[in-house]
């Protein structure tokens, strides 16, 4: 099925009920592939249901969709017309291992480092609306991680206050998470997602419009009763996203293809800020990858049925990374002065900190 789908418009043409085989065959052409010719692994692997149900639901590239960091739009890279070319990945004169304006209109954004996407993304939507294309949809696509960086926050603070299309999708990663409040969760995304629930909620909402007192008082009742409900339903952690402006829906399965593609067709259709939380595994489909996720980030040549890695040349001695340098550097000094405190860009592995 893989091998007949050139672009996204190819994919749309597939029913639902083919997804999770394309799915399933996306996630073995990227661990055959990236088990041969090094690249970042663990991170794509968990977000290939994600990458096909947001380009079978929107129209890209007119829709503009933004990967933060971008080490993990392997997929999106397949599924947009560089399937044969995967291969040459990281290598000279091949393609980028992150998204790249100048070789696909597809990547909406040049990307490589954390926390950017959300404000580009934000740009991108009110430069549409100025242009009036209010239609156009501009979806950020941002881990735990990186939601952490004070630029995602700067960019939350303000999204808000434009009104523009913008879906941000939290790509919930992290080793340890909470479950959500079970099914009346979902049921609470499925029922505030859909048009039925919205078209009420917008009706509702503009025939307490005007500027009388009474349906001022009104509005403001009516706003704190929608968040006092879904603050009771939805993780407390989510009340922060409401706090900011942006609609919030989730936690759902984002290895669900079914799921995924049914609720981000019913918010497409919702205007304004939004915000979808989604769980994922990284290095799903790969079991040592599964167990080792810091290490299957950008783990070498491995055994593609076993996940096991293999010695290549790159195993040969060599220099130090300049993470490594710094890293015993900052002990050596740290040894020397207990007033020394080291701080970590929310991933200490990285920056040799562990």
């Amino acid at each position: 099925m893989l091998e007949n789908i050139s672009t996204p418009a190819d994919l749309r043409k597939l029913k639902n009920a083919e997804l999770p085989q394309l799915c399933d065959e996306l996630r073995h052409y990227i661990i055959e592939t990236i088990a041969a010719h090094p690249g970042h692994l663990a991170s794509s692997l968990g977000v290939v249901e994600l990458t096909v149900a947001l380009h079978y639901v929107f129209n890209t590239p007119d829709d503009k969709l933004i990967w933060d960091v971008g080490h993990q739009a392997y997929a999106h890279k397949i599924l947009t017309g560089r399937r044969e070319q995967f291969p040459t990945i990281r290598t000279k004169g091949g393609l980028s291992g992150f998204p790249k304006m100048s070789e696909s209109d597809y990547d909406a954004f040049g990307t490589g480092h954390s926390s950017t996407s959300v404000s580009a993304a934000l740009g991108m939507a009110v430069a549409s609306k100025l242009q009036g294309k209010t239609q156009r949809q501009h979806i950020a696509v941002i881990g735990d991680g990186s939601m952490t960086g004070g630029e995602a926050f700067e960019a939350l603070n303000n999204v808000a206050v434009t009104k523009s299309n913008i879906l941000v999708i939290l790509n919930d990663n992290g080793i340890s998470i909470d479950k959500s409040v079970g099914g009346l969760s979902r049921s609470l995304v499925h029922i505030t997602a859909s048009p039925r629930y919205n078209r009420f909620r917008e009706a509702v909402w503009r025939r307490l419009g005007g500027e009388s007192d009474r349906k001022n008082r009104s509005r403001n009742f009516l706003a704190k009763m929608l968040f006092l409900a879904k603050s009771a339903l939805l993780k407390r952690d989510s009340n922060l996203f409401e706090s900011l402006g942006l609609r919030y829906f989730g936690p759902i399965d984002g290895h669900d293809i079914d799921e995924l593609v049914t609720v981000l067709d019913r918010m497409k259709h919702i205007k304004g800020p939004k915000l979808l939380h989604i769980v994922t595994k990284k290095g799903k489909g790969l079991l040592e990858a599964e167990r080792n996720p810091i290490e299957y980030h950008a783990p070498g040549v491995f055994d593609a049925a076993t996940g096991k890695k293999l010695a290549s040349n790159q195993d040969l001695p060599k220099p130090p990374k300049y993470q490594e340098v710094f890293g015993h550097t900052i002990i050596e000094l740290a040894n020397r002065n207990p007033k020394i405190v080291g701080i970590t860009p929310a991933m200490p592995t990285g920056c040799s900190l562990n």
